[in-house]
C-alpha cells in the first residue's frame, strides 16, 4: 500500500511544474471555462473544491473554498472527502478536479456529498477518459494506474487508515456505461461529456515537457474540437453533472 502523504509529495512537484509552463496552465483555463458552465451562481450555499492540489481553480472562481488533505498556504481548509467539515445542506456545489479517480470508495464519498450538498446542489467531477487513443497515454507514460480491470470498492463507508489511492480508468467505467449507472441511486447524471485534449496529452501535462510549441496551442484546440465528434477513438478528458435524483435536470 502507498502511505497517503504520497499526495503531498505530489502536490509539491506539481506545484513546480505548474509554475515553469504557461501552455498548461493555458490548457488548463479552457477546462477550468468547461467547469464554469455548469455552476449557477444564483444557487445559494457555498462553492466548495474538494482536493484542490495546486489551487488553481480559485484563479478563475474566487469565491470557491479550497480545500485538500494536507496543509498549503493557499488552501482555505483542510478535510478529507469522505469526513466534510460542512453542515449538512450548505453546499451549493462541490467541484472535483482530477479527484474522482482517487477516491477508493466512490459511493462513501457520494454519501457524504449529498449530506452537505442542498436540495439542488450540483457536484461537478473533471477527470481523465479513457479511449483507444488516450489510453497508451495515460497506460503507459502516466505515474498512476488505469485500472481498467481492478475491481472497484462500493461500499458505504471506508474506516480509517486510508491509503493512497488511483484507478484513472474509474470515471469511464461509472459514468459512460449505462449498464453501470445503477450505482448512482439517489443521484441524476444530467451531464457525462467526453472530449478530445490532445492539446492537453502532447502538452506533457505536469511532469513532463511538451511536444509541440505554444504557438501550436489553437491548432492542436482546433483538432481537438473536431475530434470530440469520436470520444471512444479520441477522448481523453471527460466532465460530469451530478444533482439529487429528485431534481428537474436531464441529461
Amino acid at each position: 500500500m502507498i502511505p497517503l502523504d504520497q499526495h503531498q509529495a505530489e502536490i509539491q512537484k506539481n506545484l513546480q511544474h505548474w509554475q515553469q509552463k504557461p501552455l498548461l496552465q493555458k490548457i488548463y483555463a479552457g477546462f477550468y471555462q468547461r467547469i464554469l458552465r455548469l455552476i449557477d451562481p444564483r444557487e445559494p450555499g457555498r462553492i466548495v473544491e474538494i482536493g484542490s492540489g495546486v489551487g488553481n481553480l480559485k484563479t478563475h472562481l474566487p469565491a470557491a473554498i479550497s480545500t485538500d488533505l494536507f496543509p498549503n498556504p493557499w488552501l482555505d481548509l483542510v478535510c478529507d472527502g469522505y469526513e466534510l467539515p460542512f453542515v449538512a445542506g450548505s453546499i451549493s456545489h462541490l467541484v472535483l478536479f482530477d479527484v474522482f479517480h482517487h477516491l477508493q470508495a466512490p459511493k462513501a464519498f457520494l454519501k457524504e456529498a449529498r449530506r452537505v450538498l442542498s436540495l439542488s446542489g450540483t457536484l461537478i467531477l473533471f477527470e481523465p477518459y479513457i479511449s483507444w487513443a488516450s489510453y497508451p497515454v495515460y497506460g503507459w507514460l502516466h505515474h498512476e494506474p488505469v485500472a481498467w480491470r481492478q475491481p472497484i470498492d462500493f461500499s458505504q463507508n471506508l474506516p480509517r487508515p486510508r491509503d493512497y489511492y488511483a484507478a484513472q480508468g474509474n470515471a469511464t467505467r461509472l459514468f459512460f456505461s449505462h449498464s453501470r449507472l445503477d450505482w448512482l441511486e439517489g443521484w441524476n447524471l444530467f451531464h457525462a461529456e467526453a472530449f478530445s485534449a490532445f492539446s492537453y496529452l502532447l502538452s506533457g501535462g505536469y511532469s513532463k515537457p511538451a511536444v509541440y510549441p505554444a504557438r501550436a496551442l489553437e491548432i492542436l484546440l482546433a483538432l481537438d474540437s473536431r475530434l470530440s465528434r469520436w470520444p471512444r477513438l479520441f477522448g481523453a478528458r471527460c466532465l460530469m453533472g451530478l444533482g439529487p435524483a429528485s431534481a428537474d435536470q436531464s441529461l
